[in-house]
């Protein structure tokens, strides 16, 4: 009886022991948890953030950042100022040459341009730049002799290439200056002057074949010089509205024909 009893005993303890052991281990899991609750823990606001975005990232469609579209280039012209870099060209008495007069219209008629959106080059007689220029268009800037001809040896003359590779632009945008240049300046159109020297003129066969061109000579310096110095932005403004007439395909009544004389 007396070791029936004392193994009763002896399995009691054993059971405390083991529920003490328990009770210990839940206390200490317990203060684990509470010990780990505080802003720096997997509890803090940064944990249940990064919790958050964890189980919505998948939900979330990537954001497409438009693209800025590039500038399109603006429109090219260019303008050549006669004789400019090369030679003085025509030569008055009083020492006034013809490089100075096409040098101040081109300028201006090159301002004009500018101000109606367009690229402008103002180039030299024998430019580098004009080996295989591509423009929409191409005029270059000239005059007639200073010396005293005749009282009919006065008005501009325009001509394009006989041989361009597009004839039928040629041909508009000797029409649209002749046009324009006419009407803005009151000056006649001298068509029966106009030389080989002009429709063979050396740029033409240097620029790019796309590139319509045109040579003018805006007048002569004798009996209209007075036009062509006191009112040169009356002059630059008939031969800047004569490209854009061509450039922006404005209305004509008629095309004018080119007859060079020998």
């Amino acid at each position: 009886m007396d070791d029936e009893f004392q193994e009763q005993i002896t399995s009691y303890g054993f059971n405390m022991w083991s529920a003490l052991q328990t009770v210990f281990s839940v206390a200490i899991v317990i203060a684990t948890v509470f010990t780990m609750w505080n802003p720096s823990n997997i509890f803090s606001n940064q944990m249940l953030d990064r919790m958050f975005k964890s189980s919505t990232f998948s939900s979330i469609k990537p954001t497409t950042i438009p693209l800025t579209p590039t500038a399109s280039p603006k429109p090219r012209i260019g303008i050549v100022a006669g004789h400019w870099g090369n030679d003085s060209g025509a030569v008055c008495q009083d020492g006034f040459t013809e490089v100075e007069l096409n040098q101040k219209i081109a300028t201006l008629v090159r301002e004009d341009l500018v101000s109606e959106g367009y690229d402008v080059d103002l180039l030299q007689e024998k430019d580098e730049k004009l080996f295989e220029y591509n423009a929409l268009a191409l005029v270059s800037i000239h005059n007639d002799s200073c010396d005293y001809i005749n009282n009919e040896a006065t008005g501009f003359k325009v001509a394009a290439a006989m041989s361009s590779a597009f004839p039928e632009k040629a041909s508009r945008l000797t029409a649209c200056l002749v046009d324009r240049y006419g009407s803005v300046t009151n000056m006649k159109y001298h068509a029966n002057t106009i030389t080989k020297d002009m429709t063979n003129y050396h740029t033409f066969n240097e620029i790019n074949a796309n590139t319509t061109a045109a040579i003018i000579e805006t007048g002569f310096m004798n009996l209209d010089r007075q036009i062509l110095t006191e009112r040169t932005d009356l002059v630059a403004r008939g031969i800047s509205q004569g490209i854009l007439c061509f450039i922006r395909n404005e209305d004509l009544n008629n095309l004018p024909t080119q007859e060079p004389t020998p």
